[in-house]
């Protein structure tokens, strides 16, 4: 009997690699079940936290309907408790993302790229009894997936994953701040995407995740054409998210381009840096689970650094 579609996105030699590894965050984070990660999480103890708004796929049972009843929107009790972290896998799926390099590792586009990446994350942190939630955006959030951690949550990421097409244009500033005021607070959220657009709007979106006392990762993908401009004739470059096009002679633009490439990376990194905020540019050309497997062990080494 053959594997289901959606497996293809977790290769069994993926498993084996990444069999051993762990994600572990630096400061305090949420959960839901008994584990290894001492935060202020909000579990079935008797310590109360704070109300936080209902979303899908929460506990009915904690509904508070005094409060409810007092401003007529639903939320949710929640309690101090042990547990594992408290995880959401952000995935972008613009038409930025449909980029296919000549080098990318597997001939993936950035989207099936970062697709890979998502499945694999999704197990390292499912694998070590993580409450793991996915969503997948590009103009807007389409994909919305609460924290669960049980192993049938693994399944059901994949099987949205194996969803997922690229197309159509995105602010990306705007829709991270949405996605910010919907995934749990004192979470740890991974931002997987090649995070184009205006670097100063994108920071302040990434500082948004950060004021919510979320840990954040970004693990920025991008082609290797995207990072060296390799391009040496006159040709047609097409927006990937519109129907704009333009005529350029490439050799001509190449020193621009890379100034501005190097402008807008640094003003990622640096903006990072400051927020203490994991960043990681993840090369398509580099097999998707060395680049995960490196960060991993990367990070790990780093221990309190970010």
């Amino acid at each position: 009997m053959s594997a289901p579609a959606y497996m293809r996105w977790l290769e069994p030699e993926v498993i084996s690699r990444l069999g051993h590894l762990e994600f572990s965050p630096r400061g305090t984070v949420d959960g839901f079940i008994a584990g290894k990660h001492r935060s202020a999480r909000k579990g079935a103890s008797v310590e109360f936290a704070e109300h936080r708004e209902y979303t899908p796929g929460d506990d009915l049972r904690k509904l508070d309907w005094k409060l409810i009843a007092r401003r007529q929107r639903f939320y949710v009790r929640e309690f101090i408790d042990e547990t594992n972290l408290r995880a959401t896998i952000l995935l972008d799926t613009s038409g930025s993302m449909g980029y296919r390099g000549a080098v990318a590792a597997g001939g993936l586009s950035k989207l099936e790229y970062a697709q890979h990446l998502a499945a694999a994350l999704a197990y390292v942190l499912i694998r070590q009894q993580d409450a793991v939630g996915f969503v997948a955006y590009d103009k807007r959030p389409n994909v919305i997936m609460t924290p669960k951690a049980q192993p049938a949550q693994l399944r059901r990421i994949l099987m949205e994953i194996d969803k997922l097409k690229s197309g159509g244009e995105t602010d990306a500033a705007a829709v991270l701040h949405e996605i910010a005021e919907r995934v749990p607070r004192r979470s740890v959220v991974f931002v997987v995407s090649d995070l184009f657009g205006d670097p100063d709007a994108i920071v302040n979106a990434l500082h948004h995740f950060r004021f919510r006392c979320d840990e954040v990762v970004v693990l920025q993908t991008v082609a290797d054409e995207e990072l060296e401009f390799p391009f040496a004739e006159m040709l047609r470059f097409e927006d990937a998210e519109t129907p704009a096009f333009m005529n350029i002679d490439s050799l001509a633009l190449r020193n621009e381009y890379l100034d501005r490439l190097n402008d807008f990376l640094t003003k990622l990194k640096r903006g990072c840096g400051e927020m203490r905020i994991a960043h990681e540019l993840v090369n398509t050309k580099v097999p998707y689970a060395e680049a995960l497997s490196d960060f991993l062990v990367r990070d790990k080494e780093l221990g309190g650094a970010r």
